[in-house]
């Protein structure tokens, strides 16, 4: 009766070691290395890193649609925001007679035709009064991509 008794608890003893083993595993995995974690907002936000290469550098933030924050160090020798990010590849969109209508940023897409969002320009945390490839780089001042 001890015999089966004492093998009783070093099975609880060895199920709770494995349950505590695999709640140190999956803590250990997740995936927030190098993303910094928003006071309370729900978002996060992540550092992309630097893109391109010129004299002239301005920061740029992209916000996705599910809130997330990924900043960008943009260089570049060209003159406006447009034309820096069409560079590099990191907007797309359709020439339109108000100017580009940027319908991919980062290789997220958001168009209002067929998601009902759209990507907001933003200078300085304001909303442009300006089309990204109208807007002339200027130092100082911060540029982003919000879907609304």
């Amino acid at each position: 009766m001890q015999k089966n008794g004492s093998k009783k608890l070093l099975s609880f003893i060895l199920c709770m070691a494995l349950i505590v083993a695999m709640a140190f595993f999956t803590t250990g995995c997740n995936d927030n290395a190098g993303k910094d974690v928003g006071s309370g907002t729900g978002t996060s936000q992540t550092e992309a890193g630097v893109l391109g290469t010129g004299d002239t550098e301005f920061t740029l933030t992209v916000v996705d649609k599910e809130g997330g924050e990924t900043q960008f160090e943009i260089h570049t020798d060209k003159e406006t925001v447009g034309d820096a990010l069409t560079e590099l590849g990191f907007i797309e969109g359709e020439e339109s007679e108000y100017g580009l209508y940027v319908k991919t940023v980062n290789g997220i897409t958001a168009d209002y035709d067929t998601d009902g969002v759209y990507w907001a320009f933003y200078i300085n945390d304001e909303y442009a009064s300006s089309g990204v490839d109208s807007t002339t780089i200027t130092s100082g001042e911060s540029y982003s991509f919000k879907v609304e």
